[in-house]
């Protein structure tokens, strides 16, 4: 499955339209890391265990956007973009959404 973020993919003719498809994960924060990030609120640097917390939802947003695209046919998704929202007290919603296309 081929992802990009432009309204293209150079070198491919796009075949067929599928129309929009999207994926989300809400998480919640874990105490062990929630610790950890108090810590580096006091003396500073980044805070691993969230960026590790987004990336892993992150890609499991990506992984239910394209299972939704390969179930309409497509072998690409165009246009993708990311957006966050906090959902609840210590909870996040990633959302990724795209448009599903067939290419050659």
């Amino acid at each position: 499955m081929l992802l990009t973020n432009t309204e293209e993919i150079p070198g491919k003719k796009t075949i067929a339209f599928y129309g929009v498809v999207s994926g989300s994960t809400v998480r919640a924060k874990h105490v062990g890391r929630d610790l950890m990030a108090g810590i580096k609120n006091v003396f500073g640097g980044e805070l691993k265990g969230y960026t590790e917390l987004l990336q892993e939802s992150r890609d499991e947003a990506i992984d239910r956007m394209k299972s939704q695209a390969s179930q309409l046919g497509a072998n690409a998704v165009v246009n993708v973009r990311f957006s966050t929202s906090s959902v609840a007290a210590g909870a996040a919603e990633i959302y990724v959404y795209g448009t599903a296309v067939s290419v050659e």
